[in-house]
């Protein structure tokens, strides 16, 4: 891994490039830097959505996710480098299966509302789908390993599930979107 920061306030960027963890200089708009950029924005929003009151296996959850987008960040910060794991998205697809497991099936699309938390995971969902298009296209240009791009699409659905279940945790419910099929779907019965 390069340097650790001991100064911030490099000026090195100041003519628009920015050093990979490998010590490479690239543009500050290259696809690689705007990953990386989605990334973080989405460890910064899971960060403002551990603010929130939460049941404490969530917020457990949430805090190994940080560390996880940490580690996909510096794998994309360093080309060719592996840090995120097989293992972080299976532990993903075990969460996504015991959280969706008390939940009731849906009967229509929801809303991204509801309680504040529930809305802010919202929120984490679609970064996580913009940070998952980010690697995607990355990875049409450079060799990029499964994990982040898998890690991100499954962790967007479980931010959907968690909304979810942040929605219920003091007898909510989520908030539907009112569809004309199902108003008449409801005249009729």
């Amino acid at each position: 891994m390069g340097n650790r920061l001991s100064q911030i306030a490099t000026r090195t960027g100041d003519a628009g490039t920015t050093g990979l963890g490998n010590n490479q200089r690239v543009s500050k708009n290259s696809l690689r830097i705007h990953a990386m950029g989605d990334v973080d924005e989405l460890n910064s929003h899971i960060g403002l959505l551990l603010c929130e009151p939460m049941p404490d296996d969530v917020r457990t959850l949430l805090v190994e996710v940080q560390h996880q987008l940490f580690n996909l960040g510096g794998e994309l910060s360093i080309p060719g480098f592996e840090l995120l794991k097989a293992d972080a998205v299976l532990a993903l697809d075990d969460a996504l299966s015991h959280h969706n497991a008390a939940l009731p099936r849906l009967q229509e699309f929801i809303l991204p509302a509801g309680t504040r938390a529930a809305s802010q995971t919202h929120i984490c969902r679609t970064v996580a789908r913009r940070a998952e298009r980010a690697v995607v296209a990355l990875g049409n240009e450079e060799a990029l390993n499964d994990a982040p791009r898998q890690y991100l699409n499954r962790l967007s659905d479980l931010m959907f599930v968690l909304a979810r279940v942040l929605n219920r945790m003091d007898g909510g419910d989520d908030v539907y979107w009112k569809s004309e099929r199902l108003a008449q779907q409801n005249a009729t019965e």
